[in-house]
Order: C-alpha cells, then sequence, then structure tokens
C-alpha cells in the first residue's frame, strides 16, 4: 500500500460539504465520501464535538487522519469521520462553540479556523488493505464494535438496506422495539441483535449469503413478527422483558398456543417471589419450565451449616458420612412444589447424591 501526507486546510475541507440521506456525507469539493459503508453512523457527544473545535480555535494539531484513494480519484474517509463532521457541521452552522456560532466569529477568527491545516494519510491500495487499515487504526480511536468491523467486511447493497431499518437514530426498529432490545441503533447493537436471532447466531455467515441482495426485506419482517409475537403472548409490559433472548423464543415457541392471561397470572406470582433472583428469565422459564434461568436463590452458609450440624455430618440419602466441603445444599421440598430457601427446607446431601438428584 502507498501512503502519502497531505495538508488540506479547513476551508478546502469543507467545500460542497453535504449530509443528506440520499447522497450520504460528502465534503471536499464533493470528491470526499465521509461516510462510506463500512464507516460508523455519528456518534459524537456534544463535550467531544467541542473539544475537536476547541483545537481547532487554539491552534493547535489535530489528531492525523486517514483517507483511502479511489479508482476514479476520489477519497473515502478511512479514520477521522467524527472529526471531520464536527468541523464541517460548526462551520455550516449546525452548533455553537461557547455560545457563538461560526457566523458570530469576527472576520479573522473564522479566518483563522478556515486556515486551519489537517494532516491527512493518503492510502492506496486495495479494498481488503484499505479495509484493514480501517481494522488498524481505529484501534486507537473510540473502539469498533464487532458489528461496526462486520458491516466493514460485508457492506453493500443488502446492509445499506438493512441499516436504513435497524442502525439510524429513530430507525423503524427502534420505534417498535426499544422496550426488548439492549443498546443503541447508531452502534449497529440492534442490528447485530436481529442478526443473531434469524441465523441463530451465525451472524458473519448470514451476512456473507445476504451481502449483495437488493434489500433486507426478510430481516425487517422477521424482526416485525418477532416483536408482535412478544408483545401478544405477553400481554403485560415489564422492564425485565428489554434484553431477554426473544430470538431463541420466538424459534422454539412460534407456533405454540399459549393462555396469554395465565402467563401473566404465573409471571406476576415469580416476580414477587424472593427466592427467583434472576427475574428476566422468568420470560424463559414460562415456556421452557427449566428452572435453570430462573437462579433459584441459594441457601446461605449458615444454612448449610446448620443442616450439617442437625444431620451430624450424615448425607440423608446415602446415610454416609461426608464433611462439609463434601456436601451440598438441598431443597426438602422442592421449588417447583413450594419449597422454599430457608433454613428448616433445608438439606444436606453428598455432592454424588445431589447431582444425581439434581440431573446434572
Amino acid at each position: 500500500m502507498d501512503i502519502q501526507l497531505k495538508q488540506v486546510t479547513v476551508r478546502e475541507l469543507v467545500d460542497d460539504y453535504e449530509d443528506n440521506s440520499e447522497g450520504g456525507v460528502k465534503g471536499y469539493g464533493g470528491k470526499l465520501n465521509i461516510r462510506p459503508p463500512y464507516q460508523r453512523e455519528f456518534i459524537y457527544k456534544d463535550k467531544q464535538r467541542d473539544a475537536v473545535i476547541n483545537t481547532l480555535t487554539r491552534d493547535f494539531p489535530l489528531n492525523v487522519m486517514y483517507w483511502a484513494v479511489c479508482d476514479d480519484g476520489t477519497y473515502e474517509v478511512i479514520d477521522g469521520q467524527q472529526r471531520t463532521i464536527s468541523i464541517s457541521q460548526y462551520v455550516e452552522g449546525d452548533f455553537a462553540f461557547n455560545e457563538r456560532y461560526f457566523h458570530n466569529l469576527q472576520k479573522d477568527e473564522q479566518e483563522q479556523i478556515l486556515d486551519y491545516k489537517l494532516m491527512i494519510y493518503l492510502c492506496s491500495g486495495t479494498d481488503s488493505q484499505k479495509l484493514e487499515w480501517f481494522r488498524t487504526i481505529n484501534i486507537a480511536g473510540e473502539k469498533l464494535t464487532e458489528q461496526e468491523l462486520r458491516n466493514a467486511v460485508y457492506a453493500g447493497t443488502w446492509l445499506s438496506d438493512a441499516k436504513r431499518y435497524f442502525s439510524k437514530t429513530d430507525c423503524p426498529a427502534y420505534n417498535i422495539g426499544s422496550d426488548y432490545l439492549l443498546g443503541t441503533p447508531i452502534r449497529q447493537d440492534y442490528l447485530e441483535t436481529v442478526i443473531s436471532w434469524i441465523s441463530g447466531g451465525q451472524i458473519e455467515a448470514y451476512m456473507a449469503k445476504q451481502q449483495h441482495k437488493p434489500n433486507a426485506n426478510e430481516l425487517w419482517l422477521y424482526f416485525q413478527s418477532v416483536i408482535s409475537w412478544v408483545k401478544t403472548t405477553f400481554i403485560k409490559y415489564r422492564k425485565e422483558m428489554k434484553g431477554v433472548d426473544w430470538g431463541s423464543l420466538y424459534a422454539e415457541f412460534k407456533g405454540g398456543e399459549f393462555d396469554s392471561a395465565k402467563l401473566e397470572a404465573e409471571i406476576a406470582k415469580l416476580m414477587e417471589d424472593e427466592d427467583v433472583t434472576k427475574k428476566k428469565g422468568i420470560y424463559h422459564f414460562v415456556l421452557t419450565r427449566k428452572e435453570k434461568h430462573l437462579s433459584i436463590r441459594a441457601f446461605s452458609d449458615n444454612q448449610k451449616r446448620e443442616a450439617y450440624e442437625r444431620q451430624k455430618g450424615v448425607c440423608t440419602v446415602c446415610n454416609d458420612h461426608f464433611e462439609l466441603n463434601e456436601m451440598e445444599a438441598d431443597h426438602i421440598t422442592p421449588w417447583h412444589d413450594g419449597g422454599k430457601t430457608i433454613a428448616s427446607n433445608c438439606q444436606m446431601l453428598c455432592k454424588e447424591d445431589n447431582r444425581r438428584k439434581s440431573g446434572i
């Protein structure tokens, strides 16, 4: 790969700056693609954006940026998108710094910013080399998420359409599913989650297969189906529903017939049960009936010691004697039969008998 260092003034950078959904984000007289398909959305907060402008106004050096040289003589930002957009938005008058917009500055102050020289590395090479540079140099910046890196590898028509649904602020997926998904759209959390659901965790394989398809209709329709199923099956929303692996539940139980009122009554009871320490797991449990999802409260060390002394160290199943560290606590009356995690319901079994009883 050929790398050359170039100075570009802010005046040149913001020439013909444009940011719209159809044409993307352009600058440098229309020759610079500021947001190529592999780039993340703009994520700088006010404090970070102000730090960039502060650097310019004080004429301090800004970190070097990297552009890829395209075959047609245009450029793509490999590293520096957030700084480039911050500078361009300020000059365009989109925000104020120290309570002054760019047009509020004195003429000499404006000229000082416009004449500021940015240091740009121009990188020429193959697409794979450019992407490798993108991976490498961003390690030193704000760390990319795994999905942002996948987006770099599998950029194409399908991804562009998928991001329209899942990767924008107030995107359609946010509007119907934000109560059920963790993370944020602009950091690709929604996109990663939904692809993981539909692919059974095989995200790269799914994206590779979809890469050059004209649209992401399948993914969007699938997501709508999952959310509709969740809202229909679980008629009362609780904050514990956010971040549940709804994809796996939908895959296994979408064809089942459930009494939503009965499910809600059971969920309400489990929410009140102090022995259930993982409330989010209730939604898995009421469908799968697997207690592991609930993380039933364990007996305390004092309760174990009390039961051990009461039994004089003898396992209640095999009647052999064991040291305390060779035994495990067990519910005399199982939790699912109403047994509570209290001292009077605790018995000590040898590890072999306890695990045999638990089916481990």
